[in-house]
């Protein structure tokens, strides 16, 4: 992407705020759009199939991805997350080289930087304050999917909720917010968490009456963090005492 791009600024702007780019002197981040290239995706497009994660590494600029697994007997869908702006992916193959089962969709109107994977790999072994960022940035999406399988392996639907809800609150003027699922479906909130919809509708339900979350049209707020909070850890010492 050059600077004269109509997208340039905007770009730039958010590859600044981004855990991967963030701490990088604005000229590196300047040389490394000019490897860049912007693609766009309508909502429900898929970006990548499993075949394809070998091929290009991806910034999203605007929009949210989900990262999913399905079964092909059953067609039954597993988000394992969702990222949005200055996230990047598939950060797997491009370190082991091999496809990663798993595809790609835009849950909104999405735009993209795309690049190579060797331009990634050129940028790990000459730019040491990129490798800072994306050691970190790598250990916190391993750390993700570690989590995510001990609260299936232990955890009950409503704790492995309530868990997505906090993991997913950001601090915020005049209170918390969820951020990139607050507008999910109680069949993608499921898919999440490894249950089904009808068990997440119910607990939703019991949540909205003990008033600690606002469910309405299609979008979800966090009323009581406080309780949210105590919630989780009351489900946690019954699993202990248990």
């Amino acid at each position: 992407m050059k600077p004269d791009s109509p997208f340039y600024a905007n770009t730039l702007k958010t590859l600044k705020q981004s855990e991967l780019f963030g701490g990088l002197d604005e000229a590196v981040v300047q040389d490394m759009l000019l490897m860049f290239r912007r693609q766009t995706w309508l909502r429900k497009s898929i970006v990548m199939e499993p075949e394809e994660t070998i091929r290009e590494f991806f910034v999203i600029i605007s929009g949210r991805v989900k990262v999913t697994r399905t079964n092909p007997d059953t067609g039954k869908e597993f988000i394992l997350f969702l990222m949005g702006p200055g996230d990047g992916f598939d950060v797997i193959p491009l370190l082991n080289g091999k496809a990663h089962n798993v595809s790609f969709v835009a849950m909104d109107d999405l735009e993209a930087l795309t690049t190579p994977f060797k331009t990634i790999h050129d940028w790990i072994e000459g730019h040491p304050e990129f490798n800072r960022a994306f050691l970190p940035y790598l250990g916190k999406q391993i750390r993700q999917i570690s989590n995510l399988a001990f609260d299936l392996a232990l955890h009950d639907t409503g704790t492995r909720l309530i868990k997505l809800f906090l993991q997913h609150t950001v601090q915020s003027n005049p209170s918390p917010r969820l951020n990139l699922i607050n507008d999910l479906s109680n069949e993608e909130l499921a898919s999440m968490i490894g249950s089904v919809r009808v068990v997440v509708s119910r607990y939703l339900q019991k949540l909205k009456k003990e008033g600690i979350i606002i469910a309405r049209r299609g979008n979800l707020e966090i009323k009581d963090l406080h309780a949210l909070v105590e919630k989780v850890e009351e489900h946690l010492a019954l699993k202990d005492r248990s």
